[in-house]
């Protein structure tokens, strides 16, 4: 893995210092030849010696036993633990454990014999060759030699165990196994009799994580604390051409200790290499070992250039509040942009969640400090109700797409409590919005609180039909502006019933009725108004069916007429009712079959109107599915309730148009249009592509929408796409685009590029956005991160 030098300032070009060669050890390692460590001793024995003999299953409970251990003084001091977790077998080929007992003692002196030793029933030793010399309590054995020790297991060439030391000297393809998988490997091992302390020499280590060390030699205490010495350690694999090269990064120090207690790797006079060059050095460091999941520390820095911030520099510092909390806090530093700090917050409750990120950023004065907050909670109280909120709030309008904190056109604001029970549904809701466009006034925002639903759906009657009841309240106070009170009580009854010809009917009859208190309802030509009014508004649908299927083989068809009639009478949308929840009215394939074709209650359709269409579905056993649909609608007379190029102003309604496509994961296509029924001339146009395999996946969305009166957007036309690929292995790279063709202008680009392996995640990312709107400027920038696993990450998708 590279070269170790004594302690010291890292200078390879030292002279009169002899380089000591410490090489990562894969999973089985062939050791070399080193001088051997003094003994290490321990009090506890490695257990009682049984007196070889034949196996007989009706021997005496408690054979002879060789004499008690005894202590032998040592010039090591005791050593501390280190933790792991079994995983693979040890290196060549090894006989299964059997016990053996024996009812006679052996003869005094040197004896020998082939097989396996059970020691006092918790020390299990078998090997090709085991000899005994009593008389001076030594154990030699040979070939294939495995000790079971609880759920250490120690596999050797070769052992001699001293059992009045209670110290086990071991030589040749050493392996010592630890409960959590984790392998210890040496040329040379004197270990207790419980496998838990030990001298090693020439110390390999791998991690559970597959993370390796390797060092000079070591001493382990109690099985939790390993103290190495010259020692080098990575996750990197080798390269396996040329093992001897140096992996891609490795971190050598002086000394290393690693501490199962407090789950621990700590470097003392440590470098970090790279690619065999030395990068940095550092007097300690520490990082968690590969059993800890969450640890408070740093994570990896992020790097970058902006042509409108200078410099750019994110450093986050995790923090592991508790099992179910934690937190980051990111320094932001900016060349140009001035300096601050990003706040996140996670907990998770036993009946909810809560989730917080904030920031604040400063310039030259306090008046220039900029910052926003973004939280959201939601709680289970019981199997009825549950709750939550949302709150969402900047500084002002260009703050999050300046510091890329996202480009939202408004901020929502929400405080919510719900209810489902049997067929009941309750909800109330408050709603605070801060508008970031230009034209937006906050004076003009709306405070919505509350905003109050209940629907019931009643169980069928004895006709098959089912009573509907939905109430809504509803309370909108502005600074300038309206303000409204609504309350509106809409019961109804609906019965499905089948016909003659396997055609399905749905019948259904409502009673609008909405009561409304307002205050500066400004009228076009009249005085404004402020006052009570109201309506009461019956409609009557009939919706029906034919659907018709055909099979053959593993595709079956189904062909479905619809025509829905309703009728309402004319009217209802008096100037004294204001229209807060009705502006924006897109005529689409959503709401083609729907009674009232607006999206909330302010406005009502009125008057007779037919809907008609067809559907066609073409499914395979599989899974793959194609969907049609087109319809219109038809009204005896036009309606000026409608906003002007809406497509329902006339009597004839524009035509509207779906075609859903997904013959299996790797194509789902989507194609939603509106045109003119005279002309054909488009009035919308949206088209979604997924298509892709692992390797290569791409998505684009294309979008054409004319404007129409009375609607807050104009009309637009643009293309947005994304491409993201894995080039091999190792490599991602990822493009994404957003052109306006109305304008003819770019608005955005970016690219990505990824390198990960097991052992690092190199990241860069490169952007021009083209937006301009008020201190906002077309923007280069380029942003790099490289986190180095095992030393602190949390891991991200760049492409999502």
């Amino acid at each position: 893995m590279g070269t170790l030098w004594y302690p010291g300032v890292y200078n390879p070009n030292s002279p009169g210092r002899t380089p000591l060669p410490a090489t990562v050890i894969d999973p089985q390692p062939t050791p070399s030849a080193s001088q051997p460590l003094p003994r290490v001793h321990d009090t506890k024995p490695l257990g009682t010696l049984w007196y070889p003999g034949p196996y007989n299953a009706k021997a005496p409970s408690r054979p002879a036993v060789i004499p008690g251990p005894a202590t032998v003084p040592s010039p090591v001091p005791a050593l501390t633990p280190v933790v792991a977790e079994p995983k693979a077998s040890p290196p060549g080929p090894s006989s299964p454990p059997r016990p053996i007992a024996v009812t006679e003692p052996a003869p005094a002196g040197s004896t020998q014999n082939t097989g396996e030793v059970d020691l006092d029933l918790t020390v299990h030793l078998s090997a090709d060759d085991i000899s005994f010399d009593q008389e001076n309590g030594l154990v030699t054995a040979t070939g294939n030699v495995e000790i079971i020790h609880g759920q250490r297991k120690l596999f050797a060439n070769r052992i001699i165990y001293n059992q009045k030391s209670d110290v086990v000297t071991a030589s040749g393809n050493i392996q010592l196994s630890e409960p959590g998988g984790e392998k210890i490997f040496g040329d040379q091992m004197q270990i207790s009799g419980d496998l838990k302390d030990a001298l090693i020499e020439s110390l390999g280590i791998i991690l559970t994580d597959r993370a390796r060390i390797a060092a000079t030699g070591a001493r382990r205490s109690d099985g939790t604390v390993t103290e190495m010495r010259q020692g080098v350690y990575s996750p990197c694999n080798l390269c396996q051409d040329d093992p001897t090269r140096p992996p891609l990064w490795q971190v050598k120090a002086v000394k290393i200790i690693h501490n199962k207690n407090s789950k621990t790797i700590e470097y003392r006079d440590a470098w970090l290499e790279v690619m065999g060059l030395p990068v940095a050095y550092t007097p300690y460091l520490s990082h968690p070992d590969p059993t800890v999941k969450r640890q408070s520390g740093l994570l990896a820095p992020s790097f970058g250039q902006s042509s409108d911030l200078g410099f750019v520099a994110r450093v986050p510092y995790y923090i592991n509040i508790g099992p179910a909390r934690d937190a980051t806090i990111t320094a932001l530093v900016t060349g140009d942009g001035g300096s601050g700090a990003i706040g996140e917050y996670r907990h998770r409750f036993s009946n909810g969640t809560f989730d917080a990120t904030a920031s604040l950023i400063g310039g030259d004065d306090d008046e220039d400090f900029r910052g926003h907050i973004k939280s959201k909670g939601r709680f289970d109280v019981d199997n009825t109700w549950r709750g939550g909120f949302d709150i969402n709030r900047v500084t002002d309008d260009t703050y999050l797409r300046r510091y890329g904190f996202g480009s939202p056109a408004s901020l929502n604001s929400r405080l919510f409590v719900e209810g489902f029970r049997g067929r009941n549904y309750f909800s109330a809701n408050g709603y605070s919005f801060q508008g970031l466009r230009s034209t937006d006034d906050p004076d003009l925002e709306p405070l919505v609180l509350p905003l109050i639903d209940f629907n019931h759906i009643g169980k069928p009657d004895k006709y098959g039909g089912q009573t509907v009841l939905d109430v809504n309240f509803l309370a909108i106070t502005r600074h300038e502006g309206t303000d409204t009170r609504r309350l509106s009580i809409r019961p109804g009854w609906q019965l499905p019933f089948m016909g003659l010809f396997g055609d399905v009917y749905k019948l259904s009859l409502a009673l609008n009725g909405d009561l409304y208190q307002v205050d500066h309802q400004e009228r076009e030509g009249e005085a404004n108004f402020s006052g009570v009014t109201g309506r009461l508004v019956p409609q009557a649908m009939l919706d029906w069916r034919l659907p018709f299927i055909k099979t053959a083989g593993t595709v079956s068809q189904v062909i479905e007429p619809v025509a829905v009639a309703a009728y309402s009478p004319y009217g209802g949308n008096s100037n004294k009712i204001p229209n807060e929840d009705s502006k924006e009215l897109e005529f689409d394939d959503t709401n083609l079959f729907s009674a009232n074709k607006f999206s909330g209650l302010d406005r009502v359709e009125g008057g007779p109107r037919l809907s008609y269409g067809v559907k066609w579905g073409v499914y395979g056993q599989s899974g793959g599915s194609s969907t049609f649909l087109i319809g219109q609608s038809w009204r005896p007379k036009s309606d000026d309730t409608f906003p002007t190029r809406s497509g329902l102003e006339e009597n004839f309604s524009d035509m509207v148009g779906r075609v859903h496509i997904t013959p299996g994961p790797y194509l789902n296509l989507i194609y939603r249009t509106r045109f003119a029924s005279d002309n054909f001339s488009p009035k919308r146009n949206e088209v979604t592509l997924r298509a892709g395999v692992p390797a290569f996946k791409a998505s684009t969305n294309y979008v054409f929408i004319e404007s129409q009166e009375d609607s807050e957007f104009s009309g637009r036309e643009e293309i947005n796409f994304s491409m993201n690929s894995k080039l091999n292995r190792f490599w991602q790279a990822g493009f994404s685009g957003v052109h306006d063709l109305a304008a003819g202008e770019a608005r955005q680009y970016s690219a990505s590029l990824i390198y990960e392996n097991e052992c690092v995640v190199f990241t860069t990312k490169a952007s021009r956005t083209f937006f301009e709107d008020r201190d906002l400027q077309p923007t280069d920038q380029v942003i790099v991160k490289v986190t180095l696993k095992t030393l602190g990450e949390i891991r991200t998708n760049i492409f999502q």
